[in-house]
């Protein structure tokens, strides 16, 4: 009959798994070329709480583990290493960072990762500013249309259209209807390889 675990131990695996998180921090980060002042960019966490969680001297929280599990990509428990359940099935853990709603589609670490994203209709859209972080990109339009900017260039594509690129090039995706969202699968590769499909 199996033994449920006592206080003590909760308390000691719990510790166990927060004191891992530090160098599952920086594995992620480096895994996708950043460094700490591109991360601190990107969540508004200073460099130096970055470095403090990385090297073990700070705590990690909900608050500063949730945007950093969005910006590398990763579900929580893949972020902070967290036992696995032996269940196949990738739970979905929705996002949402500023309008644009993310669902990781694949377990954290994967060569190639892929999630959905829900691009927000432009009237209640943000202003969309352009980024670049190492990688290379793929996208497939399921419902709607995006306006897909690289550098200075702008490209609509439609459902059921896909696009590359290289995420080196500044880029943003938005909505292209004013008032409907987008839908948008996407796969990133943090190689920067092309995508090949062999044909049969």
């Amino acid at each position: 009959m199996p033994t449920t675990p006592t206080d003590d131990q909760l308390v000691h695996d719990t510790e166990a798994v927060l004191g891992s998180v530090g160098p599952h921090l920086r594995d992620a980060r480096q895994a996708r070329q950043m460094t700490l002042s591109d991360v601190a960019e990107r969540t508004g966490i200073s460099t130096s709480t970055l470095s403090r969680l990385e090297s073990g001297r700070r705590r990690p929280n909900l608050d500063l583990l949730l945007p950093l599990a969005h910006v590398y990509r990763v579900a929580l428990d893949d972020l902070i290493g967290a036992p696995p359940t032996g269940d196949p099935r990738v739970h979905v853990k929705p996002i949402r960072n500023n309008g644009t709603t993310f669902v990781p589609l694949t377990r954290g670490r994967a060569p190639v990762e892929a999630f959905k994203m829900v691009l927000p209709p432009l009237r209640i859209a943000p202003k969309p500013s352009l980024r670049t972080h190492g990688g290379y990109e793929w996208l497939y339009v399921l419902t709607g249309a995006i306006d897909l900017t690289l550098g200075t260039t702008t490209t609509r594509v439609h459902a059921s259209e896909a696009a590359e690129f290289d995420t080196r090039i500044p880029h943003a995706l938005t909505s292209a209807d004013h008032d409907a969202a987008a839908e948008v699968l996407a796969l990133f590769s943090t190689s920067g390889e092309q995508l090949h499909v062999r044909q049969c």
